[in-house]
């Protein structure tokens, strides 16, 4: 067992680092139950999960030996924090580790008076990083520690730590019930504040190692936390005001973080400005995450830009028919109406003009997107979601639902789906993640995630519905007729003889998925008059007739001509069942540009065939 040097008066560095281990360790294993308490400010049930994400950043620097150089290590915690950092608790827990960092910037180890001031500085952080500091928050039981310190220690300069954070602790304890009657949301529910309460366990299990020596190892965290169920959730209450959890980290030299703070204060509500000068990460709950981009980079360069449909997440959390969550990438082309009643979830790819980056249909929308690639010089590229993307995302279902179905966007064109898996295997979540091969691509892999998210609304379980989703495959296919082949040819995918060619003969591709999933050229369209005449009877001839079909048209700012089309597959399918139109994204768009049409078709599959009796 360690123990703190004699007379316990002082706390070096490697002490502390093991410490702060046992209460990150702590928060990891309480995960779940502060899911299940989190109704304020949003009720999704994430405070767990991005506290321990946000915590579970620093755990890497922690575990390195440090000397007497606690000052750095605080510094190298404060700096992982701050890059892990997970929604408005973790915003702020990074921002308390900061103030505690730059109180202890010189210091070889702890005495009780530089520990209080540490905390207390890192309590001035906490409050100053938010916009509109709430009572009854995580703000309160750290303002509970640092108060508690200062008295002691001004009634005493002689105390040991074990004895100052006892007290400490058992003051945050009470806070932390006041907290119930202190929001008006809490007291409804009848819970405390969950950041709240896992500051507190974070605390506990860092005092309990310094006063009792309890060691509290690294849980197994999929083996630890069980799945919250809806039922487990205290009520949603009202629907978000704001629907995007956006955040993003912006370097540059000599930040000015007030203004900074006002531009955004505009924006949205929830705000939390954490970092330094030289590195500040924002979070903020708004409609419009590309106005927060936008104000943020005219203060340095931007990273990490992502923005979580809390809207979505609430419905899903408290869905109480379904036993599994549907999501994919946003190379999936999707009818709007069918992603709000389905709740189906995105994560989005990352699209680049030039020096600047926009999240795909989040930061920037389709039409935005096509205007862009028409006046902009610089040829966009586009980059699958990372496996953090994913991550997060799987994270925060996979605690929530017992099995998740992410359907994404076909190996063969994109090294997204190996991103997803990747991300699988590495989350931190009692449910289980399954990765899906859709070998399909924009509406094709769109009718595959509508299907298997209506697999979930017919009361499937995960197991029937992937059976069910594997038999759709094989009857999903996806056509594109691209009308100009420049932009293909920008983007370095077709040879610009090819596209000379095409124009000399007078003729259009048609691309098509194959059973491999790959996307190839597979017939041309010949002239260029009634070219979508042609391209219906392309279709028409390759879709069976004797089956029922469901149709999904996509179009790059060409709805007229994806109205025509849909009219002309109607009379060519006699067993049409449902068809529907929308706007293409970038998968697509940018390697076809404006005027590119989309033909998904499916044969119709009942869910309830696959339902296990």
């Amino acid at each position: 067992m360690s123990t703190l040097p004699a007379p316990h008066t002082q706390l070096h560095a490697d002490m502390l680092a093991t410490a702060l281990r046992c209460g990150i360790h702590r928060v990891i294993l309480e995960q779940d139950s502060l899911n299940r308490i989190n109704v304020f400010p949003v009720a999704d049930g994430d405070t767990g999960t991005n506290l321990s994400l946000s915590l579970g950043a620093a755990l890497g620097v922690l575990k390195a030996p440090h000397g007497d150089q606690l000052g750095k290590m605080l510094e190298s915690v404060a700096d992982a924090m701050l890059d892990g950092a997970r929604g408005n608790s973790g915003a702020i827990i990074a921002q308390f580790f900061q103030g505690m960092s730059d109180s202890a910037e010189n210091l070889a180890r702890f005495t009780a008076d530089t520990f209080s001031h540490a905390v207390s500085r890192g309590s001035e952080y906490a409050h100053d990083a938010l916009a509109k500091p709430r009572e009854g928050t995580i703000l309160s039981v750290i303002r509970a520690f640092a108060d508690s310190l200062q008295e002691q220690l001004s009634n005493t300069s002689d105390i040991a730590f074990p004895d100052l954070l006892g007290k400490a602790v058992e003051t945050m304890r009470k806070a932390l019930v006041r907290t119930q009657n202190q929001l008006e949301e809490l007291r409804k529910a009848g819970v405390v504040d969950a950041g709240a309460k896992g500051f507190v366990a974070l605390i506990d299990g860092f005092a309990n190692f310094l006063i009792h020596g309890l060691h509290v190892e690294e849980p197994a965290i999929a083996g630890q936390i069980v799945a919250l169920q809806p039922d487990d959730m205290p009520e949603a209450g009202d629907e978000p005001a704001f629907r995007y959890c956006t955040e993003c980290i912006v370097t540059g030299e000599n930040i000015d973080r007030r203004k900074l703070r006002e531009a955004l204060s505009e924006t949205g509500d929830s705000l939390v400005l954490a970092g330094t000068k030289r590195k500040a990460r924002i979070h903020i709950h708004v409609n419009e995450p590309a106005a927060v981009f936008d104000i943020a980079r005219q203060y340095g360069v931007l990273a990490q830009e992502k923005a979580d449909d809390m809207l979505r997440q609430v419905h899903s959390s408290h869905d109480k028919r379904i036993a599994f969550a549907v999501i994919t990438d946003s190379a999936a082309d999707i009818d709007d109406d069918a992603l709000e009643k389905l709740d189906i979830h995105i994560v989005p790819a990352r699209i680049q003009f030039g020096d600047r980056g926009y999240l795909d249909k989040v930061s920037i929308t389709s039409e935005e997107f096509f205007r862009e690639l028409d006046r902009n010089p610089a040829h966009p590229t586009t980059s699958q979601p990372a496996p953090g993307d994913f991550r997060r995302q799987f994270q925060f279902l996979a605690s929530h639902f017992r099995d998740v179905i992410s359907v994404n966007l076909s190996p063969s064109v994109s090294g997204t789906w190996q991103a997803a898996v990747s991300a699988a295997q590495r989350t931190a979540g009692p449910g289980k993640i399954h990765v899906v091969d859709s070998r399909n691509a924009s509406l094709g892999q769109g009718l595959l995630a509508v299907f298997a998210a209506e697999c979930a609304d017919a009361g499937l379980d995960a197991e029937s519905a992937l059976v069910a989703i594997a038999a759709a495959i094989p009857v999903t296919h996806t056509f594109a007729m691209v009308r100009d082949l420049r932009y293909a040819v920008r983007g370095g995918r077709v040879p610009a003889t090819v596209s000379k060619l095409a124009d000399l003969l007078h003729v259009t591709p048609v691309l098509r998925t194959t059973n491999d999933g790959a996307i190839k050229a597979r017939g041309i369209l010949p002239g260029k008059l009634n070219r979508l005449p042609k391209f219906a009877a392309f279709v028409a001839r390759r879709v069976p007739r004797d089956r029922p079909i469901r149709l999904a048209i996509g179009h790059a700012v060409c709805l007229d001509e994806a109205l025509e089309l849909e009219s002309l597959l109607r009379t060519r399918l006699p067993r049409l069942r449902s068809s529907s139109v929308t706007n293409l994204g970038s998968a697509v768009g940018v390697h076809g540009g404006p005027g590119t049409l989309v033909v998904g078709t499916q044969e119709c599959l009942d869910p309830q065939q696959f339902k296990r009796k």
